[in-house]
């Protein structure tokens, strides 16, 4: 069926999400999927057991706007005891279905006709159709050599007076890269000088190897009060599939954020909000999970060694891209086509993180599998 009414598309460049065309890929040809960015291994029995028994104790109706307050206060206490920095739960924390749901709506709170939004490159895919959906501007800042660092000379030429935002990921998805302190505080007088905004995805925030820091926004006072911090409770509890978050902002940035909030999804589910409280009460149940993902790290890489891949082991999150110019001439996307439907192993090209794909012989994938998967996927990777 078609309808016979002629609209104008509002994202006439946006098709479906890489991520659904490669995990479809990788289910129809029956290959390994290390490109959506979800583990395969169990979750804790505890924080089921914890969700099982809320919802046996009848914790099954609307929750408040802003999130249960226990898991609110939870949030805080965490921020706290991580960053040494206090943010009301009544009025400066909000849970949301998600963090792509946290972004789709702080961007839609704050971002204005014609305002320009700083978006670094590469990319996640959901940063820039709620700008073009608000009317605003992406301005892109491409992230420099193989290392995907900040060339902040590249930053400032860009800053006008009409940017109203600029968005930041670290741990940074596709790359790994984390930023350093230098760069925070590079970020901070600009943005202060500027009278920008600033939207800070922290996802992955328990996710960096190598005695690396993560550094916060919340850490910088400067920044911090004009920032909005987003997280996630899939990433770091593995249970992608609850679409749960939160994000932190001050005062008068948050009640903007939940005017679109209340009518984007009103409030998140109940039962699950109530148990992580519970589950956060012990620390070592976040603060363990950069060992454990570093491992997993270092099992995958160990697993090409051999191979004719190159790379440089990931700084945080659970991605790691892969060089593959020793082995094909072809693009990202097809090579990444190829390597699904004939070779039996997924990932993502990383050419799809550009706004204009640039190829780099890159593909990104990830590690976040039980190391039966890893150990199948590199036997594969050893031979190409």
């Amino acid at each position: 069926m078609r309808s016979p009414v002629d609209i104008s598309t509002k994202l006439p460049k946006v098709g479906t999400t890489i991520f659904t065309i490669m995990s479809k890929m990788a289910h129809d040809h029956g290959a390994i999927n290390l490109s959506q960015g979800f583990p395969d291994f169990e979750v804790d029995p505890v924080l089921i057991d914890l969700v099982s028994q809320e919802m046996r104790s009848g914790n099954n109706q609307y929750a408040p706007l802003a999130g249960v307050m226990t898991l609110r206060e939870a949030i805080a206490n965490k921020t706290k005891r991580l960053h040494g920095v206090s943010y009301n739960p009544e009025r400066e924390i909000t849970v949301t279905a998600g963090a792509t749901q946290a972004i789709f709506t702080a961007i839609t709170a704050l971002v204005k006709e014609e305002d320009e939004v700083i978006v670094f490159t590469p990319a996640y895919d959901c940063y820039v159709s709620p700008i073009i959906l608000n009317g605003g501007k992406p301005v892109y800042v491409q992230l420099r050599g193989p290392e995907f660092k900040v060339d902040w000379n590249d930053v400032k030429k860009v800053v006008t007076r009409k940017t109203r935002l600029i968005i930041i990921n670290s741990p940074h998805n596709p790359s790994g890269a984390v930023w350093s302190e230098d760069d925070m505080r590079e970020l901070e007088r600009l943005a202060t000088n500027s009278d920008a905004l600033v939207l800070s995805d922290e996802v992955y925030e328990h996710i960096v190897f190598d005695g690396r820091k993560h550094w916060s926004a919340s850490k910088f006072p400067d920044l911090a009060k004009r920032s909005l911090i987003v997280a996630s409770f899939g990433k770091t509890f593995h249970v992608t599939g609850w679409k749960l978050g939160y994000i932190m902002a001050p005062e008068n940035l948050m009640e903007e954020f939940r005017k679109v909030h209340q009518y984007l999804v009103f409030c998140v589910n109940a039962p699950m909000q109530l148990a992580i409280a519970k589950y956060l009460e012990e620390p070592s149940r976040y603060n363990g999970i950069a060992k454990m993902y570093e491992k997993k790290r270092d099992t995958f890489l160990a697993q090409l060694e051999g191979s004719r891949f190159r790379f440089q082991p990931t700084e945080g999150s659970y991605f790691q891209l892969l060089d593959y110019s020793a082995i094909s001439n072809l693009d990202e996307v097809k090579f990444a086509e190829k390597l699904t439907k004939e070779f039996g192993v997924a990932s993502i090209p990383v050419s799809v993180f550009y706004h204009k794909p640039l190829e780099q012989s890159c593909l990104r994938f990830c590690f976040a599998k039980s190391d039966e998967t890893l150990s199948k996927a590199g036997e594969i990777l050893r031979e190409l």
